[in-house]
């Protein structure tokens, strides 16, 4: 297999296919040209079945039964149910990044995004093939915080005088050079579920005067900082790598004690007050569900607030006749409606808003590396380097160590 580019060396190698891409534009449309520093667009192979093949089902069944045990296929909640139905685990990114790390089959096919798939890499055996249907399938927010715009950032920190007390905290949904960067410089990884405990464990390394630089979303940040831990809205200030400076002055950097990057999921960002106001007037007696990506004003007027996990058990649990309405992706809610008919889940939204990236990962791309695999050709593999591998894992490692969580999981690796 050959790369489709060469990487920095902070950067992950994407397979598919023979032949070298060159590095494209700034707008990579329709998976055609590949950017070694971004998740925006790599190569889509033309050879797929077509989406309107009525045996892709069929297909789908058959190569997954001739590939037994050789193959195991995570699917992230958000992923259509098209391609679900053959998932033999599902869960959140990190729960099957865990699932990944404890399989024993020598091919991973994780239907979700690419850090998703990065995060399956950096845990699983060096000897496991991790393969993303779509190497396409990116995700905004992880690109919104690119390893060298983390480099100046950091130096914006040192120019400041800070970077000694600062320990880079970075959510789950980033890229495996980010999860490393944060490694080497002291920091960890958190989830969407343990980001107070992980918030309050970076405040406990540098004490009184620590601060801490928390990306790539600034909603979860700032949930997590303001809402959880009760710092007030103030003690946040914004890093935007596309400004000078990052629009910030260093007293500003001084005086703050959490640095939110400028970045968001451009599904949970959608969510306003306004639709919780309204909801509550359409549905009498409704509990507001939401995921702590949503906006700082989204997740204060919510009911709950909770992780994708957190939510799926909170509406399981709801009793009959319950009405929900839940701010997250809609293949997810979806999916709860149909599986809870005695309740009313709803949408928070009257939009349509699927995960666009997530939504590439379809039934044509899933036949195409499961027929794949079973002509003995791995396609779409991503691999973490070495060195990125490595420090992605130390961060990792740091935050299953908090309390809670199980340390146990990186020890035979």
């Amino acid at each position: 297999m050959t790369a489709l580019t060469q990487p920095r060396p902070a950067e992950t190698t994407a397979t598919a296919g023979a032949s070298t891409i060159p590095a494209g534009s700034p707008l990579l449309l329709l998976g055609r040209r590949a950017d070694p520093d971004a998740e925006r667009g790599v190569l889509c192979p033309g050879d797929l079945p077509s989406a309107s093949d009525p045996d892709l089902a069929d297909r789908a069944r058959r190569a997954r039964a001739a590939l037994g045990d050789r193959v195991i296929v995570l699917g992230h909640h958000y992923q259509r149910d098209d391609v679900i139905r053959f998932a033999d685990a599902t869960g959140d990114s990190f729960k099957l990044a865990q699932v990944a790390a404890a399989a024993d089959a020598p091919n991973i096919v994780f239907c979700g995004v690419h850090f998703m798939a990065e995060s399956a890499s950096i845990l699983a055996r060096p000897d496991q093939t991790v393969i993303l249907p779509d190497l396409a399938a990116g995700c905004s927010m992880a690109d919104m915080a690119q390893h060298s715009q983390l480099v100046d950032a950091w130096a914006r920190l040192e120019r400041a005088g800070v970077a000694t007390t600062t320990v880079p905290l970075t959510y789950m949904n980033s890229t495996a050079a980010i999860k490393a960067f944060c490694g080497e410089h002291g920091g960890a990884i958190c989830t969407s579920s343990n980001a107070p405990r992980a918030m309050r464990w970076a405040f406990e390394q540098q004490g009184a005067d620590g601060k801490v630089l928390f990306l790539p979303d600034q909603h979860l940040g700032r949930n997590t900082a303001v809402l959880s831990l009760g710092l007030e809205l103030d003690d946040c200030v914004v890093y935007d790598p596309w400004k000078p400076d990052g629009g910030l002055t260093d007293d500003e950097l001084r005086a703050a004690t959490v640095v939110l990057w400028k970045g968001h999921c451009s599904v949970h960002a959608r969510f306003t007050p306004q639709m919780v106001t309204a909801i509550r007037q359409e549905l009498p007696g409704v509990e507001v569900m939401v995921h702590p990506e949503c906006r700082y004003e989204v997740v204060r007027d919510a009911d709950r607030v909770g992780s994708t996990g957190q939510i799926i058990r909170w509406v399981e649990e709801a009793p009959a006749g319950a009405r929900i309405a839940i701010a997250t992706e809609l293949n997810l809610v979806k999916r709860l409606a149909a599986e809870h008919p005695d309740k009313e889940v709803v949408f928070l939204d009257d939009t349509v808003c699927f995960c666009a990236t997530m939504n590439r990962i379809d039934l044509p791309h899933l036949v195409w590396v499961l027929e794949s695999l079973v002509a003995g050709e791995v396609v779409n593999e991503v691999r973490v380097p070495d060195d990125v591998r490595h420090w992605s894992r130390v961060a990792l490692e740091r935050m299953l160590a908090l309390p809670g969580d199980d340390a146990s999981l990186l020890a035979a690796r």
